[in-house]
């Protein structure tokens, strides 16, 4: 019975460290997903670029697309991933 408590221990505590360390990310000029090892913990796992490759500034998106936005340019376009 305590072994299979401390590998149910062990799972859930290996889910949460992929869940904080690992991502995805739409590559914002091709649109492919990729997975990619993110250098510091946040619970978000999707990242996106909702400028793309268009002309658009950051002025020109909502608040909600503009955060979205500050975190793609710093996990992914800052790490040198979608280039």
């Amino acid at each position: 019975m305590k072994k299979v408590i401390l590998i149910g221990i062990i799972a859930v505590l290996f889910s949460l460290l992929i869940r904080l360390y690992f991502g995805v990310y739409i590559h914002d000029e091709f649109g492919d997903k990729c997975y990619f090892i993110k250098h510091k913990a946040t619970w978000k796992w999707k990242f996106y670029s909702p400028i793309g490759q268009s002309d658009l500034k950051m002025e020109d998106l909502s608040l909600e697309k503009q955060i979205e936005q500050k975190y793609f340019n710093e996990f992914i376009s800052n790490q040198g991933l979608s280039k």
